[in-house]
């Protein structure tokens, strides 16, 4: 497994957002987690991202139990090890497109414009790379951040939400670079409410007020 999930909760007070969690993701798998709001669907994957820990229990990535390590260290494990596509796209509105990437580069090793360059031209933006994101589309933006996720050669990509403010369109031009990286082999785990999304996966995970409630492979439920 390239991520193990063992016993998983998290508490706020007397709120258990997460309860003993227990779930598996391989190499190349598509696993997609649904539930409604308030399911615990972001702060699972907050805690796979090493943005924040969980209360108990633990999670292994690549052979790292992210639960022993500190800050800095989380933070060295999601610089090199995965890459993050948010609902909110997040770029810096003063860098340009592709300077938003070579941010990325530069706190993983040092920054390369033509490797850059070419991050964009993968997600169709080649001519876009001068561009503010105030001159970009939603569609455009989170293009962008799928270039940068994909910009230090991530083990795992974790997206959230990430068609949630983008038209029919843009929708189907994000699920087709999620598509085409699935069959490169990219290890994705996306938190979604949109069963399309869903349907395109190898896994569907449905949380229910921080439980499992059910997992679903293409064949059926297991």
């Amino acid at each position: 497994m390239l991520l193990e999930i063992k016993e998983v909760s998290k508490i706020y007070g007397n709120v258990w957002a997460l309860k003993d969690v227990t779930l598996g993701v391989g190499p190349g798998e598509w696993l997609s987690i649904m539930g409604p709001s308030g399911s615990g669907k972001t702060t699972l994957l907050n805690i796979i991202g090493c943005l924040d820990k969980p209360s108990r229990g633990s999670v292994i990535l690549d052979g790292a139990d992210l639960s022993s390590l500190n800050s800095k260290q989380l933070t060295e494990v999601r610089r090199d090890k995965i890459g993050l596509v948010f609902q909110q796209f997040h770029l810096i509105p003063h860098l340009t497109a592709v300077e938003n990437i070579m941010v990325a580069q530069y706190y993983h090793s040092m920054s390369d414009k033509r490797q850059a360059l070419g991050a964009l031209a993968r997600v169709g933006l080649a001519d876009r790379a001068d561009h503010f994101p105030s001159q970009l589309s939603g569609g455009e933006q989170q293009r962008v951040c799928v270039a940068r996720a994909l910009i230090n050669y991530p083990r795992l990509i974790l997206a959230d939400e990430p068609t949630g403010n983008l038209d029919e369109a843009n929708e189907e031009l994000i699920l087709g670079l999620f598509r085409e990286l699935h069959a490169e082999g990219h290890t994705l785990v996306v938190v979604t409410h949109d069963p399309d999304i869903g349907r395109l996966s190898d896994r569907q995970v449905s949380l229910e007020h921080g439980f499992i409630r059910c997992v679903q492979a293409r064949s059926g439920e297991v």
